[in-house]
């Protein structure tokens, strides 16, 4: 306990930008998933934040309602009988992911490119710039966490923008403007000169700013109605407080719906918490790696509690993640105590919360989208090369105009195509001189291979000598095998002679060769 208090200075602060960024999204979420009560949404985050932040393995990420599961959420709550029937199936997939966790399903996490991890970052900073520009001149039509590009009120990402500045607030602006201007002033001048400012978050600074300016103008033309601020249900007693929980109907055990249901949130709420994990680890200034395994174990315990008490199916979410991370947090303190902050401050000032105007939660979530999409990033990846380049592009491309969760399988496929270009490089060594060709077989040679041995195989012309070297193969897939036998064989019929400079490799015995030619290469 004592470990856990000694980066306190630094973690306390961030979990109150963590809370300030988590409060609207969880209920703007809630209202996307089409929940009974939005309070559903603020019992994930809290739960996200004690439950999770304290079993996970990660330091830095952070759990709760993910708009990635929002769509899901929507249809499974329209199509089961009752909402604790959802909750039942929420339960149900917490058991699911809890099994993944110790099946050691995490190792998954591991094969996602940088360049793909990379490109999910910079496209989740692009769409909260995006998304929150209509929040920040005050057009509150869409829920706060809506990353779909389009929308329900039919406009797409681009052409929400233009539809916002038809309606656009004054002090909205004012607010959104400040509130920008206040966090640059901070991390670029007033944090270096004095300590004083590192202890106070300026998202909390930009909020306070926010209210006082939403009261100043509330007897103006330009006032800002209930639509522009925060709506937390408000409870008149403690008994009215408790009914916001609400227990699953274990009747509905058998309903093939709900276990579908279960089964539909275990794969995208590990398979999205497992992608967060991997960014929340590049962006972690100390480079620390998390255990999947653990964090998957972490996401069913913290979907089961979350499930028995009524709240909505959790993830790790990487906009609260970064929040946290640029925030300057250090350890999971910050984490639990965002979710104790939550527990507090809508059990005894939900009225205050009341009073914060959306334009001040948008101007937190544009800079924090700024720092995930910095110029400098598009140039890093440039200069890598377009082996990395273009998954990175295709990645945030997919993700803007698609979703995350197809956006990052679409960023996959392209990245695996540069890593079987790159691996037949490595793999493989090819020369031709003056009809000769040498095949040098290095390292590991795998299935990945076989299309690129294959194609330049086939692309020998007729009359050619081909020395096939193996000795310095430490692997070579079967499949390598059988299409280096296939070309030894029909090799006769275009006058191609061939010749295989053996290996100890047991396997290799098997190539079809009639003669066993030694190999001099000072002679090739």
């Amino acid at each position: 306990m004592k470990k856990l208090f000694q980066t306190a200075g630094a973690d306390i602060p961030a979990s109150i930008v963590v809370f300030l960024v988590a409060l609207p999204l969880c209920l703007g979420i809630a209202l996307g998933s089409n929940a009974p009560n939005l309070f559903a949404g603020l019992i994930g985050g809290i739960v996200g934040g004690i439950v999770i932040g304290s079993l996970s393995g990660s330091q830095l990420s952070v759990s709760g309602p993910a708009a990635g599961l929002t769509a899901i959420v929507a249809v499974a709550i329209g199509k089961l009988p009752a909402y604790e029937a959802f909750l039942l199936a929420v339960v149900i997939g917490g058991v699911i992911q809890l099994s993944f966790g110790f099946l050691k399903g995490g190792f998954l996490g591991d094969y996602v490119p940088n360049s793909v991890i990379k490109g999910m970052l910079a496209a989740i900073g692009l769409i909260l710039i995006l998304k929150q520009f209509p929040h920040l001149v005050g057009y509150d039509k869409d829920f706060s966490g809506d990353d779909a590009f389009f929308q329900k009120d039919t406009n797409n990402t681009f052409s929400e923008i233009l539809y916002a500045l038809n309606y656009i607030s004054p002090v909205a602006i004012l607010i959104g403007v400040a509130g920008l201007g206040t966090q640059l002033l901070w991390e670029k001048v007033l944090i270096k000169k004095s300590k004083l400012f590192k202890l106070i978050p300026a998202p909390l600074v930009v909020v306070l700013t926010g209210i006082l300016l939403t009261i100043a103008f509330n007897d103006s033309p330009f006032a800002l109605n209930k639509e522009h601020l925060v709506s937390i249900p408000v409870a008149a007693s403690f008994s009215e407080f408790t009914s916001f929980f609400t227990t699953p109907n274990w009747s509905f055990i058998t309903n093939k719906d709900v276990w579908i249901t279960g089964v539909t949130l275990a794969l995208v709420a590990s398979l999205e918490s497992l992608l967060s994990i991997e960014a929340s680890d590049k962006l972690d200034p100390y480079k620390r790696v998390t255990d999947n395994n653990r964090e998957l174990k972490a996401q069913g315990v913290g979907n089961i509690v979350s499930g028995m008490i009524g709240g909505l199916p959790l993830t790790s979410v990487i906009v609260r993640s970064s929040a946290n991370i640029n925030a300057g947090a250090k350890s999971k303190l910050s984490a639990i105590m965002h979710g104790i902050l939550l527990l507090l401050c809508v059990a005894f000032i939900p009225v205050f919360l009341n009073k914060i105007p959306y334009a001040a939660l948008a101007s937190i979530l544009i800079y924090t989208g700024y720092k995930l999409a910095k110029l400098s990033l598009f140039k890093e990846f440039f200069a890598k090369g377009w082996d990395q380049f273009v998954p990175f592009i295709v990645t945030i491309l997919a993700i803007l105009f698609i979703d995350l969760l197809k956006g990052i399988i679409i960023g996959l496929v392209v990245g695996l195509y540069f890593v079987m270009r790159s691996n037949f490089k490595l793999a493989v060594f090819v020369v031709n001189d003056d009809n000769k060709y040498l095949f040098r077989l290095r390292k590991d040679v795998s299935f990945l291979n076989k299309p690129g041995i294959k194609r330049r195989l086939e692309a020998v012309p007729p009359n050619a000598y081909v020395l096939i070297d193996i000795t310095r193969a430490d692997f070579i897939d079967k499949d390598i095998i059988d299409t280096i036998n296939e070309f030894n064989e029909h090799a006769p019929l275009k006058n191609i002679k061939v010749e295989i400079k053996k290996s100890t490799y047991k396997p290799l015995h098997d190539l079809v060769q009639k003669r066993e030619p030694v190999y001099d290469d000072a002679a090739h």
